[in-house]
């Protein structure tokens, strides 16, 4: 093989460098880069798109709970505010129910 002749590497190693330039670039892992590219001659883009989902897409869908949560939060706290506001009138700004 030519490579290994230029430099006296095997192939597995020029072969290794590919694969974490790649990782790199594409943020994924080496492992995942790996498995991606046993998995798409046998399955084609459908096998990729049934992978797990990975860390990124993971922590969105944390976030996009958390910020319903937050939102549903905020509108229960003016609904409260109204019920309080159309029984004792309006606080002022500034001041509290104590």
């Amino acid at each position: 093989m030519v490579l290994e002749e230029e430099d006296g590497r095997g192939a597995a190693s020029a072969e290794g460098e590919v694969l974490d330039t790649l990782s790199r670039e594409l943020k994924v892992n080496a492992a995942t880069l790996s498995s991606w590219r046993e998995v798409f001659p046998a399955n084609g883009l459908t096998g990729l798109k049934s992978r797990e989902t990975d860390a990124r897409e993971e922590k969105i869908n944390q976030l996009q709970k958390a910020l319903a949560e937050t939102a549903l939060n905020l509108e229960i706290s003016r609904e409260i505010n109204r019920v309080y506001a159309r029984k004792h009138g309006p606080l002022a700004s500034g001041q509290s129910t104590k």
